[in-house]
């Protein structure tokens, strides 16, 4: 399944109503890690943009999922960009242990 990298532009002023959407946003995506739609989420120190890795069969159907969000209609700017490469700790084998 192809995976993309889908970039956030995050508000410059959190208010209430945003702060008050974030437990829920969170065990949105907590969902979808488990569900292995979400790869990877991260969110810049200076809370200005975030990254989540993510598998979906193609751009409109990751944009379907980013879309249901909690706190989507308060990104100012959202892009996808499908990934050749993407390579990860995560993805690798565990490492072999000889006990």
């Amino acid at each position: 399944m192809p995976k993309f990298v889908v970039t956030l532009r995050l508000p410059d002023f959190f208010d209430e109503e945003f702060i008050a959407l974030i437990p829920r946003h969170r065990a949105f995506i907590s969902r979808l890690i488990e569900q292995n739609v979400i790869e990877a989420y991260a969110i810049s120190a200076d809370r200005s943009r975030g990254w989540v890795t993510m598998n979906g069969q193609d751009a409109p159907a990751v944009q379907a999922v980013v879309e249901q969000f909690p706190l989507f209609r308060f990104l100012q700017a959202v892009e996808i960009d499908e990934l050749f490469v993407f390579d990860s700790k995560a993805s690798r084998f565990p490492p072999i242990s000889l006990n």
